[in-house]
């Protein structure tokens, strides 16, 4: 497995935290099931994010790229790298990432810079790459294209601005609206929709472009929205990506009239060399005093912001590298159709389809310094032309690996006088991350056998956010196949985004972003983990909140306090016994057979979570399996069992005890280890201070799956639990003081149950507070004899068919019954309660009953106003027949 290589610039955040969690799970749990395991960890160059940090530093110095130039600036970026690169994995690590480190990787190394090289050349070979004008996103500032990636949306106040476009050769005009006016300057045409009948008679005439007084024609489309504006639609070609598909359907000219940084170009007559915020206010207020506005209105505008810098982007034609991705395109569809991969969860593969079946020809080329230099060499006859050139570009080039080759190349067709000028532009980040998966296994070289592309490619699964499953994950898909002739993986596992307890994405404009290492500090690194790994399912956003790492930072106390008393019983063991201990196993069949049944019950339920888990992980739904493992640590083992060894623990039969041991121990081994791929740290520390085998937790056996299940043992410890619980809900309604052991007599209908129960009476008492002396077993029922709590002079509570207990007041002696229980809780003010109870559900009932009995609300009333009112009174029946039967029952007792 390949980590999405975070950028070398970056700083741990929420969504680092959730991939290193994710994917740190997979690795330790194929890792513990003796899998030859690699997960291969590394950074991405980030080509603007890091030329701007080191501009930003030369700038503190006085100094600019320009003015150090391009070798310079490159080597003062290696050394930033160097000195602070790292800081992210070692931020990763920090949280746990059991990568293998030593073979950490950095998309500008060597090799990897030789797989770039290999994979433009190919594609460039078989006509895949061009260069070419085409519309691009262009941050002015950064004075560089884009990827789709790097363009935030953001909705901010603006205006739309409505005009008049004068018909040409009459008085008439067409109202157009627009949030953009100066993109008036480079008009081509204005669309109308060909069945609006407000404008049909206008199609195909002309309008004047204000100002400039250029031609253009009025053209039907029914990309148009009537709705929108005044359904009338300017066409700006280059400058906008729905007027540039518009304008190629029809033919229009591209006119572009923006410079690189920002400011409008000589096609904007007048407005030339205005920066293009101050060209719309003036070109706006130049339209009012000659009479052609219409208004102004507030509107809210969807505004493109580079990610990195937060400038507007501008759309813009630039000549550019290109990669054609259509031919690309095909094999990574049927991938996916045919099972190659799969992705997860399955809904995304809709979206997959659908980018891939509407692609674009990818823009590949940066203007930047910082990156993947393009191996394209211009071919200049002569030094002369070469110098002459401004651009450094001219129309024979050629593609190869290294200078010399380029040279060998241009020699061969151009002659040998030739002087060489390498493209400027470096390659898009994503081109580079695109070859992840193969490239930092080695290839292009492919010998020998035993390499690690042979051993571990295709690699098994690639795990990362769904929010780059086109920009990234898609394209890694094109590239695998390309290059390889196989998927680059056979699972695509996509998980969501991490936001704040609202719902929010988290921004620093918000003020919401949770640090991870804030949380870390405070909560613990297992209790994030837990938290992230638990919280959501695959695909789904997870909404972080301070309840959730509470509850998972509880959770690994809960884990620790149980391993300080398994602990704290293991202190007088001698050596002999400690190892003896560490041997300890029940996985095999018929382990089970001699045991008592608190331990058949909690061996079994092991086994039945062991292998829930197992298949759990093994389609990648680690919500699921944190989730059983969490309830069968806190719920079955630590609030159950751990109560119910200590019977045996601190009773007098030592061989009892040993047994108990030997169970508290091979259980709470099995817990560490289906915890230890969430929760590393703790279960790490815990497994290396009790009895265990081997060196290493992280390197222990996964628990034996197919273990033995007494299916028996868990209904009557089911039995159990319930007589307990109904016992500890009646000495709290009745207000039985806590540390006060009552008498109770246990009713089972069953026989085998029964037994079991009786056999396990010390435990009933030590969980529920019975008095040992004063616990009876009965084989009759209230339903069995037709007796009832009234007849026999007791408290009965029916705990389930077949299985009741109550307080028995009949005499065992030639005292009243009523002495029997004397003291347990004070019966008349239990009484004196129940009754004001009853007063008030009569009350309430009453008028329940009198509206239910009224035909005018039956009949008037809305359906489900009478079914609400018809279900409260029926529930206030059975309370009220609930606290009479009470009242009946302590009436026995004045």
């Amino acid at each position: 497995m390949s980590m999405p290589p975070p950028n070398v610039t970056g700083r741990l955040h929420m969504g680092h935290a959730m991939f290193v969690t994710l994917q740190d799970i997979m690795t330790r749990y194929a890792r513990m099931c003796n899998r030859p395991t690699l997960w291969l960890p590394g950074t991405d160059h980030a080509g603007i994010a890091t030329q701007m940090v080191v501009e930003k530093v030369l700038e503190g110095q006085g100094r600019s790229r320009q003015d150090i130039g391009r070798e310079a600036f490159t080597q003062e970026v290696w050394k930033w790298k160097e000195q602070y690169g790292g800081f992210i994995s070692q931020q990763m690590r920090s949280l746990g990432a059991s990568c293998d480190w030593s073979r950490e990787r950095f998309t500008l190394d060597t090799q990897l810079s030789d797989a770039v090289l290999e994979a433009f050349v190919r594609l460039h070979d078989k006509g895949l790459i061009y260069r070419g004008n085409y519309l691009v996103n262009w941050a002015p500032k950064l004075q560089t294209a884009v990827s789709d990636l790097e363009v935030e949306y953001s909705e901010e106040a603006g205006y739309l601005y409505f005009f008049k476009y004068c018909v040409a050769d009459s008085e008439e005009y067409l109202p157009v609206a627009t949030t953009r006016p100066e993109t008036i300057l480079g008009d081509t045409a204005v669309a109308v929709h060909p069945e609006d009948a407000r404008y049909k008679h206008l199609i195909g005439k002309q309008c004047l472009v204000p100002f400039v007084n250029r031609r253009i024609t009025i053209i039907a489309d029914e990309y148009v929205d009537r709705e929108f504006g005044t359904g009338a639609l300017k066409i700006t070609p280059a400058h906008d990506p729905n007027d540039y598909e518009i304008g190629k359907r029809h033919g229009l000219e591209v006119i572009n009239i923006m410079n690189n940084d920002g400011t409008l170009n000589a096609n904007a007559g007048d407005y030339c060399d205005l920066d293009r915020a101050e060209a719309r206010t003036k070109l706006w207020a130049d339209l009012e005093a000659a009479n052609m506005t219409l208004k102004k209105e507030d509107y809210t505008v969807r505004v493109p912001r580079s990610q990195r810098g937060g400038e507007i982007v501008e759309p813009l034609v630039r000549e550019q590298w290109f990669v054609r991705m259509q031919p690309l395109a095909q094999p990574a569809l049927q991938a996916v159709r045919e099972g190659d991969i799969k992705i997860v969860p399955e809904r995304f593969e809709k979206i997959y389809n659908r980018w891939l079946e509407n692609i674009r020809d990818w823009c590949i080329s940066r203007q930047l310094w910082w990156g993947h230099r393009i191996p394209v060499y211009y071919v200049f006859p002569n030094q002369e032309s070469a110098d002459a050139s401004e651009t450094g570009r001219c129309d024979d080039y050629v593609v190869a690996k290294s200078a010399d080759d380029a040279m060998q190349k241009a020699q061969l067709q151009y002659g040998n006088d030739v002087v060489l000028r390498q493209e400027q532009d470096v390659l898009d980040t994503w081109f580079s991350s695109g070859l992840w998966p193969f490239s930092t296994l080695g290839w292009p070289q492919t010998d020998p056998p035993t390499s690690d592309l042979a051993k571990f490619y295709p690699t098994t699964v690639m795990e990362t956010g769904h929010d780059i499953l086109f920009f990234w994950v898609a394209r890694m898909v094109m590239m695998g196949l390309e290059f390889t002739g196989q998927v680059p993986f056979s699972t695509i596992y996509l998980h969501g985004l991490v936001r704040d307890e609202q719902g929010r994405k988290m921004s620093k404009t918000l003020g919401n972003v949770v640090d991870p290492l804030d949380v870390i500090q405070k909560y613990g690194t297992d209790a994030l983990r837990f938290t992230l790994a638990t919280g959501t399912t695959a695909g789904q956003d997870l909404n972080l909140s301070e309840e959730r790492l509470l509850s998972s930072r509880n959770f690994t106390n809960k884990l620790w306090n149980a391993g300080k008393f398994i602990l704290f019983n293991l202190e007088q063991l001698d050596e002999e016994e400690w190892s003896g201990l560490a041997q300890a196993d029940f996985s095999s069949p018929g382990a089970l057979h001699q045991l008592p049944l608190p331990e058949r019950w909690v061996l079994s339920a092991l086994h039945q979570v062991i292998d829930r888990s197992s298949t759990a992980h093994e389609r990648h739904d680690f919500g699921d399996a944190g989730r059983m493992l969490y309830d069968f640590c806190w719920g079955e083992f630590a609030d159950w069992y751990i109560e119910a060894a200590k019977a045996r623990l601190y009773g007098q039969d030592p061989q009892a005890a040993l047994q108990t041991r030997q169970v508290l121990v091979y259980v709470f081994d099995s817990l560490l280890k289906l915890a230890h791929p969430f929760m590393p740290f703790i279960t790490e520390e815990l497994w290396q201070a009790m009895p265990h085998q081997g060196d290493a937790l992280i390197s222990a056996p996964w628990p034996s799956s197919s273990g033995p299940v007494d299916t028996g043992a868990l209904q009557q410890f089911e039995a159990l639990q319930s007589v307990v619980r109904s016992i500890r809900n009646a000495r709290a309604e009745y207000g039985v003081e806590l540390g006060r052991k009552i008498p109770a007599t246990i009713c089972v209908a069953a026989d085998n149950t029964r037994e079991a129960l009786q056999q396990e009476a010390a435990v009933v008492c030590l969980l529920a507070k019975v008095d040992s002396e004063a616990l009876a077993f009965d084989a009759s029922t209230s339903k069995s004899n037709g007796s009832s709590g009234e007849q026999d002079s007791s408290i009965t509570v029916v705990v389930q068919e077949g299985l009741e207990w109550r307080l028995a007041v009949r005499a065992l002696d030639s005292h009243p019954a009523c002495l029997r229980i004397a003291g347990l809780f004070d019966a008349k003010k239990e009484q004196q309660r129940l009754e004001k109870q009853q007063v008030k559900l009569e009350k309430d009932l009453q008028g329940l009953q009198g509206r239910l009995k009224n035909p005018k609300f039956v009949q008037n009333a809305k359906p489900e106003v009478v079914k609400e009112a018809q279900q409260a009174a029926l529930e206030g029946e059975q309370k009220l027949a609930q606290i009479q039967q009470k009242m009946q029952q302590i009436a026995h007792l004045l």
